[in-house]
């Protein structure tokens, strides 16, 4: 599946009509369900937003052109990805917030269109890249844009009271919020702080769900029925001990506590297993240390 890819943002382009050259805006906010702000190729389809690599807009001055970025109609221009070769499916992440789909490599080519009658030629039909947007947020010139496959992620609580419904799964909900900025979420499950429960459910998702990712909150403390990571050891092939360790670190920044987790990680199979603590607080903190480095992690795992 290939190595996360990275590049930069050149430019931030739009238009008030479709199939007219864009202009550089620097900046522009892409919008939920619709595409960028303001630009006349939004709207409730698979095309959204278009993009560019800078060379292609290179093979063509290279012949010649007087091109530029948004001469071709795209709305982000980006330097040091191989867009093309992406496969359809892969997500994009651009700047601190904003996530896009690939959903189309090239499109049918309009030869009455305003920019193929400026240009006399076009890259887009072959080489531009369409996409649908997941999550909104700010896109600027300048900003690092990451290509990976979106990580598919199960969530596993272990709590007592929480399997017998005595209370909410807040930790649980703030891990599913936070893992969609990777990927999707294809399970929840509850279970009690009992380690032949957590063994099995922790088999279940890594290997007939087959989960990229599980995150476990609770049971990794010093309690009595504190069993999670004796669970965890038992179903993985090998140990991630960096991982605990960047939390660890953390969570002492914060509070002395932080060294009474006992939480490990681990790969099993083509799944990479993480315990979070069991507190709202702490899952936040923890995952904020970890987050970052989980899709180039999965990568990897994948081969």
């Amino acid at each position: 599946m290939g190595h996360v890819t990275e590049g930069i943002v050149i430019a931030v382009c739009i238009s008030k009509e479709k199939g007219t050259i864009k202009h550089d805006v620097g900046k522009a906010v892409i919008m939920d369900g619709y595409g960028l702000e303001n630009d006349a190729h939004g709207g409730p389809w698979h095309r959204q937003v278009s993009l560019l690599s800078e060379e292609s807009i290179q093979k063509m001055s290279d012949i010649g052109l007087n091109v530029f970025p948004g001469i071709f109609a795209e709305n982000i221009t980006v330097r040091g990805i191989d867009l093309p070769n992406l496969p359809v499916g892969i997500w994009l992440w651009v700047g601190e917030e904003a996530i896009l789909e690939i959903t189309q490599i090239g499109k049918e080519c309009h030869t009455g269109c305003a920019v193929f009658k400026q240009v006399g030629q076009c890259v887009m039909p072959k080489e531009g890249v369409f996409a649908k947007v997941i999550k909104g947020g700010e896109v600027k010139r300048g900003d690092i844009i990451r290509a990976g496959f979106p990580v598919r992620s199960a969530i596993l609580t272990i709590s007592d009271k929480g399997s017998r419904g005595e209370r909410p799964d807040t930790s649980g909900d703030i891990i599913e919020d936070e893992a969609k900025s990777i990927g999707a979420v294809i399970a929840r499950g509850i279970v009690p702080d009992d380690y032949d429960r957590i063994v099995s459910e922790l088999r279940h998702m890594a290997d007939d769900l087959e989960a990229d990712l599980i995150l476990t909150t609770g049971g990794t403390g010093l309690g009595p029925r504190d069993v999670t990571p004796e669970a965890t050891e038992a179903v993985i092939d090998k140990s991630v001990p960096g991982i605990p360790y960047a939390m660890l670190q953390s969570g002492l920044a914060k509070t002395p506590h932080a060294m009474l987790s006992r939480a490990t990680a681990g790969v099993r199979g083509r799944t990479l297993i993480i315990n979070l603590p069991g507190s709202p607080k702490a899952v936040k903190e923890g995952l904020d240390s970890i987050l970052p480095a989980l899709i180039h992690a999965v990568e990897e795992i994948r081969g």
